[in-house]
């Protein structure tokens, strides 16, 4: 049985470490359910349940599983100095900064209940961020080749990304996700080289719109955009 209903959870400012480790565990009772119904004839299997999780980071740096940890600036101890933690991950992509005025999303879904194709649900993930830009009437798109949402995209002077991307998935069920830029201090991107590419730079929506954007406004946004792109209904 498909179940497109999504239950939203928002965890607020979360040590990075443990927003992991409850992602995982909401992940394996998704993947038990599934494992444990597999022998069952589908009208006779469960609905597996999905989640929308927002949440905070205090500083920190990540490295995806295909990443270069060079791409990390910085000392050990220099990132005790910025009051930063690193963690190597398990999802895709490179490196990235999370931090406290960025909007962490990890939508913990069984794509088997909407469309089992990760290039469909990375591209989905884009909509509905280029969607939220547009409500701030933010022109952003892609860059072709590279993951996440971006501003000035269209062969623009200084392409620079508003959006990163990395997702996990087992058997379908997907983890982690995207980071818009709301309002965090731009700085800690400089520490780094973003998602690898060192020829573009970073920005957030209040640096585009020039004035402070609450994180509450942004999420109600991109739920409303998760709706309408993923066609779900939220609990």
């Amino acid at each position: 049985m498909l179940n497109t209903t999504v239950e939203v959870q928002h965890w607020g400012l979360q040590p990075y470490a443990g927003a992991w480790a409850r992602q995982e565990a909401l992940m394996q009772h998704i993947l038990a359910l599934k494992v444990a119904d597999r022998p069952l004839p589908l009208q006779d299997r469960r609905p597996t349940p999905n989640y929308l999780i927002f949440t905070e980071h205090p500083h920190v740096y990540t490295l995806g599983k295909s990443g270069d940890a060079a791409h990390l600036l910085r000392s050990e101890a220099e990132l005790q100095t910025l009051g930063a933690s690193y963690h190597r991950t398990n999802r895709g992509g490179d490196m990235t900064y999370h931090g406290p005025g960025q909007l962490v999303v990890y939508p913990i879904f069984d794509l088997d209940n909407f469309r089992p194709d990760i290039h469909w649900f990375m591209r989905s993930l884009e909509e509905v961020v280029l969607l939220t830009c547009a409500d701030y009437g933010l022109t952003a798109g892609r860059v072709p080749g590279l993951t996440g949402v971006w501003i000035d995209h269209a062969g623009g002077p200084h392409p620079r990304k508003i959006c990163a991307m990395g997702v996990r998935a087992s058997r379908w069920v997907t983890m982690h996700g995207l980071a818009l830029n709301v309002q965090p201090d731009l700085g800690y991107f400089g520490h780094i080289v973003p998602c690898g590419i060192a020829d573009k730079g970073v920005t957030s929506l209040a640096a585009e719109l020039g004035r402070p954007v609450p994180l509450p406004e942004a999420a109600d946004r991109l739920v409303g955009h998760f709706e309408t792109v993923f066609g779900i209904t939220i609990a």
